[in-house]
């Protein structure tokens, strides 16, 4: 980074050449125009923004999910095909990042929120006024496609405006709001079908959007290269004119290779991105698998009306809501002091270990298969129906636990250049999956019932829980052995 500038800020009528320092980097750690200087409020409430919008994108996924037996019954097709528009819609989302990505490297973050926003309203109205299942299925298609972006820029969007020692509390709190999003879905459908029938869950999709992009209308951009190319162009300097051909076909390079080959790339050789792709996928998966079995469970064992289906996904939805205390609470008590432990005795020029944020996956991966095997085993007709939905609350909560750290822990371990490529592997199969399981997840809990079934995912989850302890204890060497450098 170059230094701050000794002279402050250069007025537009000053000389153009050779470009001021403040063109080229912050000036200094006060400079009014970095993100991370704004007030207080502005940066909460733009934080508060961009999070909620992300929030919209994953109820707009779920909210479908109620509305399934209107749509067999509507279009007269089969329960397998009228899962399908749930299922794009994630498919959707894990093309969304070729779409946000360069345009946020190109035009800044807030261009991002602005552009496809609309799109994605556009497909969710045409999803509500489709006439057959084939157009239904491709509306819900794009409409993943471009609210997708809303979320991979969201967690940019946090870190622009977040310190590195605060990263840890906001992301957690984050994490958590996307997936509030899918199981709180739901719970507004059920009540929305029940009322209106399954059309109104695409118009009630429309009433959140507008609700939340307004906000987002009314932030500042936050992306440190577009900030200082306003600047430069503002002070009529050259190192904001056009880009040349040559830097245009880079940028195209730069982005195949960061959204395309590499991920694709680190998935299949880097250890630690394939057992965090594999372990974030599962726990999407789980949430989808919930999200179209809850309200058969509830329905075959106790006898649940559609309102009850729906209030049903409290447990869901207080266990996510309740999962960044322990998040936060480990963070403050055990990380920071640790950080600080470690700054104090090698400073700012060696890498804090990792393997440091895996705490609360560990406990979190004990503490998932031990709650889907409680949920199997207490979701009987003789058992009162709050035990398993206890369990679904610890089952939430516990996956937000295992989430949120061991995708910090790989964001730490491959830095600011190969991050960006490691979580579009993250999200390419967090989508993926997260679109496959409801496909087949309803139909295993009809065939084999909540126990075995739930049972079936457990031991999948208890196959699963070693990832973040192998972290813990060879991490260090599998970041040695990796393929690609490690920069920060």
């Amino acid at each position: 980074m170059s230094a701050p500038s000794p002279s402050g800020p250069i007025q537009a009528d000053s000389h153009p050449s050779p470009p001021p320092t403040s063109t080229l980097d912050w000036d200094g750690n006060n400079d009014p125009a970095n993100p991370r200087n704004f007030s207080l409020t502005r940066r909460v409430l733009s934080i508060a923004a961009v999070s909620f919008l992300a929030f919209v994108s994953t109820l707009a996924a779920s909210i479908y999910s109620p509305a399934i037996p209107d749509i067999v019954r509507t279009f007269n097709v089969c329960e397998e095909v009228a899962i399908l528009p749930l299922s794009l819609y994630n498919i959707g989302m894990a093309f969304g990042p070729l779409i946000g990505a360069p345009l946020s490297e190109t035009a800044g973050r807030k261009v991002v929120f602005l552009v496809t926003t609309p799109a994605f309203a556009l497909f969710v109205l045409g999803a509500g006024f489709s006439g057959s299942i084939g157009s239904l299925i491709l509306c819900r298609f794009f409409a993943g496609v471009f609210a997708a972006p809303a979320i991979s820029n969201a967690s940019a969007t946090i870190v622009d405006h977040t310190i590195g020692r605060a990263r840890g509390v906001s992301l957690a709190i984050y994490y958590a709001i996307p997936t509030c999003g899918a199981v709180l879905a739901p719970l507004v459908g059920g009540f929305v079908v029940l009322g209106k029938g399954w059309r109104w869950t695409q118009w009630v999709t429309l009433f959140f959007v507008v609700a939340f992009y307004v906000p987002v209308v009314c932030t500042k951009e936050s992306y440190k290269k577009t900030i200082l190319q306003r600047r430069a162009k503002g002070m009529g300097l050259s190192s904001a004119s056009s880009p040349s051909k040559a830097a245009v076909w880079a940028n195209a390079r730069h982005f195949a290779t960061t959204l395309l080959v590499r991920p694709a790339h680190m998935l299949f050789t880097e250890p630690i991105v394939t057992l965090v792709c594999m372990y974030s996928g599962f726990i999407f998966g789980l949430i989808y698998t919930f999200v179209v079995a809850s309200p058969w469970v509830y329905e075959h064992y106790y006898g649940f009306s559609l309102a009850g289906q729906a209030l049903s996904f409290l447990g869901l939805i207080i266990g996510t809501g309740i999962a960044p205390l322990p998040l936060i609470t480990m963070d403050l008590l055990i990380y920071q002091p640790r950080l600080a432990r470690f700054r104090a005795t090698h400073g700012d020029h060696q890498q804090f270990p990792p393997e440091n944020r895996l705490l609360p996956a560990m406990l979190g991966s004990l503490l998932l298969p031990a709650s889907l095997f409680a949920f199997a085993w207490t979701a009987r007709s003789n058992i009162h129906w709050i035990c398993p939905i206890v369990f679904q609350a610890l089952t939430a909560m516990s996956s937000n636990m295992i989430y949120a750290p061991t995708n910090m822990f790989m964001l730490d371990c491959y830095g600011p250049l190969y991050g960006a490529s490691a979580s579009g592997a993250t999200m390419l199969s967090r989508y993926t999956l997260s679109a496959a399981f409801p496909l087949f997840s309803l139909r295993m809990y009809k065939a084999l019932g909540v126990g075995w079934a739930s049972s079936v995912l457990a031991f999948a989850a208890l196959g699963m829980a070693p990832v973040p302890w192998l972290f813990w204890r060879f991490g260090m060497k599998l970041r040695e052995r990796g393929r690609y450098e490690k920069s920060h």
